[in-house]
């Protein structure tokens, strides 16, 4: 039997799983996933588990159930490329013939002290429940502060502002406007709905340190009772030990099949995976659908064919009632945007 080991149960493993057992698949291939949870958790919607307008039971997803798919729990510690082989925390290793590595993103704190210590993350199902209850726990009037300006900050600064009316709120952007890689228009629509709902935005901060109430623009103090990171992300810690060539970001450089050139029965999928787009769910479905072609053209012995990656748009929410997009180049705001956010969830809870 041969073995193709999947790590990571999100978007890109999951999506990969939907396409190989969607058609035939070869008699004596066996399909592992690996994943310490024993389901899909919808991390693009953590930021209103940890803001407390949804409870956790609603992010869950159960795996999918094929006769050749094995489901094993369990946490990946490293990966042996020259021997073939995933090492597990307190298991024995497992060995594979192809190799899948979708194991997402890490928060990335850009050498920040104390940053790592003393801030809420939102980058891991456990995280955004410890960020939950901290938050949550605040007593009224407390002042919390936001890094980053970007799509997770934003959305969780909304969801916040819906579930706790009594809290200070601020967002700290480098930037001289939030969402600066989307268009004005987008960000002016944010900027009035966090005037209108009292989130205030303080522009051109770079975050020098973190203290337990404490946050430094460069030497300037800003006190606080509790900080949350949204200022980036970074492939998780086994892909970065691995000794492989990587983009700036620290992403796998692959090749035009996804595969790691110098080990091509290695795929590597979405956050962790060198690619055009900025990280996303979408990205990482779209790249785990092509890969199931490539893996099945191969094992049929056939010349895959890949077309460029098309993603969709982004959309993004303000609370439950508003929201704002990006579709192509046209951008929509307001109550439609939002609606649309709530399908796209709705189908990812029924994608099996």
């Amino acid at each position: 039997m041969k073995k193709l080991v999947i790590l990571g149960g999100g978007y890109g493993g999951l999506a990969l799983i939907q396409e190989l057992f969607s058609s035939y698949l070869p008699h004596d291939l066996e399909v592992v996933l690996i994943d310490r949870m024993p389901y899909q958790g919808l991390k693009t919607e953590y930021y209103a588990l940890a803001a407390g307008t949804v409870a956790d039971t609603e992010l869950r997803v159960q795996f999918p159930e094929y006769d050749k798919l094995t489901i094993h729990y369990g946490e990946v510690t490293s990966i042996d490329l020259e021997h073939k082989r995933i090492h597990l925390h307190q298991e024995d290793p497992m060995e594979y013939d192809q190799l899948a590595i979708a194991l997402g993103c890490t928060d990335q704190y850009h050498g920040v002290p104390g940053a790592a210590e003393y801030t809420c993350s939102l980058q891991s199902f456990s995280g955004a429940r410890e960020s939950y209850l901290r938050l949550n726990n605040l007593k009224p009037y407390s002042q919390v502060h936001i890094v980053g300006g970007g799509l997770s900050g934003i959305e969780v600064a909304a969801d916040l502002r819906e579930s706790r009316p009594d809290l200070n709120i601020a967002i700290l952007d480098r930037g001289a406007r939030v969402l600066s890689s989307f268009p004005n228009r987008l960000s002016a629509y944010i900027q009035r709905w966090f005037a209108e709902n009292d989130v205030n935005i303080l522009s051109g901060v770079s975050v020098s340190r973190v203290e337990p109430n404490m946050v430094y623009n460069i030497e300037q103090p800003i006190a606080t009772d509790i900080t949350v990171w949204t200022a980036g992300i970074q492939p998780v810690e086994v892909v970065q030990k691995l000794a492989l060539p990587k983009d700036r970001s620290g992403r796998v450089m692959l090749n035009e099949w996804y595969q790691v050139p110098s080990h091509p029965e290695v795929y590597v999928i979405g956050d962790c995976a060198s690619l055009p787009f900025v990280p996303s769910a979408q990205a990482a479905g779209a790249q785990a659908e092509q890969i199931g072609h490539v893996l099945k053209a191969l094992w049929n012995e056939e010349k895959p064919k890949v077309h460029p990656l098309k993603l969709k748009g982004t959309l993004g929410s303000l609370g439950k009632r508003a929201g704002f997009g990006l579709m192509g180049k046209t951008s929509v705001i307001g109550r439609v945007p939002r609606l649309l956010k709530s399908g796209v969830l709705w189908k990812s809870k029924r994608h099996f």
